[in-house]
């Protein structure tokens, strides 16, 4: 990891799963839930309640904000998210946090061979 980084808290599931959702595009919140269970193939579906509180914790953490209005139709009238410099920092902070952790876990596992029990 870069040792100039701040070291911030590990994200929860639903966090990273937003930010790296939102890090494609700019999406509304039933297209994050649709993202989410496309990048976990369908292994994590959060619920309504989740994603809005975990998305009003981001905007207050300035990780997320509404994408600017655009001249879209009344039908395209949805809320949408967009992911920050600071969110993509934050998510880029965590991808190389865990892939410490799987680094870490590989040379365990290759180090301690199990004994026949």
């Amino acid at each position: 990891m870069n040792s100039e980084a701040p070291i911030l808290p590990p994200l929860s599931s639903a966090t990273l799963h937003i930010l790296l959702a939102l890090a494609g595009e700019d999406l509304h919140g039933y297209g994050i839930i649709q993202e989410i269970a496309r990048q976990s193939q369908g292994s994590y579906r959060p619920g309504p309640g989740t994603l809005y509180d975990n998305l009003k914790k981001l905007m207050d953490q300035k990780l997320v904000v509404d994408a600017p209005r655009s001249s879209r139709s009344k039908e395209e009238d949805r809320r949408l998210y967009r992911i920050t410099s600071a969110g993509r920092a934050a998510l880029s902070s965590e991808v190389e946090r865990l892939q410490d952790v799987v680094r870490t876990a590989q040379a365990r596992l290759r180090e301690r061979k199990p004994r026949n029990i």
